[in-house]
């Protein structure tokens, strides 16, 4: 490919903890996990886990900004990929896909951040749990990421609520505890909450 061809373009190894980017310490790039994953917060607010195949860096670029929205660490060893800004300019202008894709990829990540606040805003324990899933869901699928006192952190609830919220949903027939992780069965009554 074109792209990866070209010497600008970098691989490179992050070793599990390592600061990927920060907000006073990242560069212009585009970049893909190709193996591991890496976990974006904001603050001490985890905003997801980014496994192979994902992106980021969209808010390092085409913009001016002397600070970078979040804080990537590895979580494992990762693999990761770098386009500079430059590069994906060419790209772009090269093959209008890549624009088009680059453009789905950024109205997606809307999409993300707005359900982000939606679980945030959420009064309920179960209502944050509820959007919780919906957000990091893959395929309906939940894999356990972190013990019952991070997801309860993550969610801003005491570790009781979290259970309560769990058994609740639960029973309600929306979601099936499983030992890896959680199957979400109802979408539509999460959805609801």
């Amino acid at each position: 490919m074109f792209a990866l061809s070209d010497g600008r373009c970098r691989r490179e190894r992050a070793e599990r903890g390592t600061v990927i980017y920060a907000p006073h310490r990242f560069r212009r790039c585009l970049a893909v996990v190709l193996a591991g994953r890496v976990q974006v917060n904001k603050g001490e607010l985890i905003m997801s886990v980014l496994q192979p195949g994902d992106l980021f860096g969209a808010a390092a670029l085409f913009n001016d900004r002397a600070d970078y929205a979040t804080t990537l660490t590895a979580r494992s060893r990762c693999d990761l990929l770098f386009f500079p800004q430059a590069l994906v300019e060419e790209l772009m202008a090269r093959f209008p896909a890549v624009g088009y894709n680059y453009v789905a990829y950024l109205s997606q990540r809307i999409w993300f951040l707005n359900e982000k606040i939606d679980a945030l805003a959420a009064g309920s324990a179960e209502g944050k749990l509820a959007q919780y899933l919906l957000t990091h869901s893959r395929e309906g699928w939940m894999e356990w990421d972190c013990s019952a006192t991070g997801l309860a952190k993550r969610l801003g609830v005491s570790r009781a609520s979290l259970y309560r919220a769990l058994d609740a949903l639960t029973a309600s027939g929306a979601i099936r505890r499983e030992a890896a992780g959680i199957r979400l069965l109802d979408e539509e009554r999460l959805n609801g909450l």
